[in-house]
């Protein structure tokens, strides 16, 4: 009699939590019905996405920046894998390679890879983004407690971390980018023909191996370190010391990420281009590889090509770093502002 007792005033009980439940989600819906916008200013209010925002923001603004400079990256690609091992020969130009690309196919071929980019971007650039917002909120709150404020070496330090520890978990949607950029150099034999991102990373963990995917992580992380370090440091830095003059707040915007830009291209220009050569490489039918490491990429290119040649297409990858950097930027500024 007892135990069906306790089970009537469990189940009495469960009815009045879900019955408490319902009203309060009612209420919910019935208050976001009649002032919607106060509704989503409490969503977005709320402990989880104050820690989330940075994050889809980064990534967000991250993918549209992406969808306008594809293009540009894929002339920076092949303009990087052209004339490999060779010091003379013939020197190609942004325009010789667009050129070559729709005389080989057609105009939407300079969108190859993008499936990858965007991957890439919804992973890397939320996590960069993402990761600097968060450290930065926290070496403002400790500058605060201190009454001091946040110096250069502090930003510069959150650049680096921020991107550091982001290229290490993209780094598979960056190589499947490289990968699918560069097939269109191979002999028609041995092209894979990857259709979407996925196709290429499946392709890539079954012939290569999983750890295949993280290829060129090195170059990668010292690469997006230099780049954070350029970018993000640089854009932190700028914005404040415009901050004081009489240009607009847009304008300061976009001078601050044109200098961020030009430093994030001109430190990690060199990094970029071992980490395409390390991986666009495949092994030989010996299982051998042309380089064995991002030491030995740096070394035998500064040989065999020159030391120039890590700073070829600067000017494109400048057309696409600075761009990237405005847009990446401006929009993760104008979603943080419409999300505060």
């Amino acid at each position: 009699m007892s135990t069906t007792n306790s089970i009537k005033q469990a189940a009495e009980a469960a009815r009045s939590k879900t019955s408490e439940a319902m009203d309060v989600t009612k209420r919910l819906a019935d208050s976001a019905k009649a002032d919607p916008i106060a509704a989503k200013n409490d969503l977005l209010h709320t402990p989880f996405m104050r820690a989330a925002l940075p994050f889809i923001n980064g990534g967000t603004a991250g993918m549209v920046a992406t969808t306008v400079i594809q293009p540009i990256d894929m002339i920076k690609v092949r303009l990087q894998l052209a004339g490999e091992g060779a010091r003379t020969g013939p020197k190609p130009t942004p325009l010789s390679v667009t050129r070559e690309i729709i005389a080989a196919g057609k105009v939407m071929d300079l969108y190859t890879g993008l499936s990858a980019g965007l991957l890439r971007q919804a992973v890397y650039t939320t996590a960069r983004l993402g990761f600097f917002d968060t450290f930065m909120k926290r070496l403002t709150v400790r500058a605060k407690e201190k009454g001091t404020q946040i110096g250069f070496a502090e930003r510069a330090g959150a650049g680096l971390s921020a991107g550091g520890l982001a290229a290490m978990i993209g780094n598979p949607a960056d190589l499947a980018l490289i990968r699918m950029q560069s097939d269109g150099l191979k002999p028609l034999a041995e092209r894979k023909n990857y259709t979407s991102v996925i196709h290429a990373l499946t392709n890539i963990a079954k012939s290569e191996g999983v750890s295949a995917l993280w290829a060129g992580a090195a170059p990668t992380v010292v690469r997006a370190m230099a780049l954070n370090f350029g970018q993000l440091a640089f854009f932190s830095e700028a914005k404040q010391r415009l901050k004081d003059t009489s240009m607009s707040s847009r304008s300061q915007t976009l001078t601050a990420s044109a200098i961020a830009g030009f430093f994030a291209s001109f430190f990690s220009l060199p990094f970029d281009f071992v980490k395409t050569r390390l991986q666009k490489q495949q092994r030989a039918p010996d299982g051998s590889l042309p380089y064995k490491g991002m030491g030995d990429c740096f070394r035998k290119v500064a040989r065999d090509e020159g030391l120039l040649r890590f700073y070829r297409g600067f000017s494109t990858y400048y057309v696409r770093i600075a761009p990237h950097a405005m847009v990446t930027l401006i929009v993760a500024d104008y979603l943080g502002f419409i999300t505060k």
